[in-house]
């Protein structure tokens, strides 16, 4: 009886930590799909793009009130290129 106990817990286990990978791969596959953390409708926030530069930073287009700007993220901190000129003809 001990033995068969034993089998179903290491079994019950078992079954979480794949529950639990499964769980971990998915919102990682969201995350770098760009679907983790959408900007709900009326935000005055939202990505627009973001792109790697290297290996450590990114380049990161964000709406702010309806105007774009150009942020540069990396580990020694974030640096503000500019912001982008209004509508297509500017």
């Amino acid at each position: 009886m001990s033995v068969e106990l034993g089998l179903s817990l290491i079994q019950a286990l078992g079954a979480l930590l794949a529950v639990l990978g499964l769980a971990w791969l998915l919102a990682r596959l969201a995350r770098k799909g760009g679907l983790a953390n959408p900007a709900p409708p009326g935000s005055r926030l939202a990505l627009v793009a973001a792109m790697p530069l290297d290996a450590r930073r990114r380049a990161l287009l964000l709406r702010v009130d309806g105007r774009e700007v150009l942020l540069v993220a990396g580990p020694n901190g974030d640096t503000l290129l500019g912001w982008l000129p209004e509508g297509p003809g500017a």
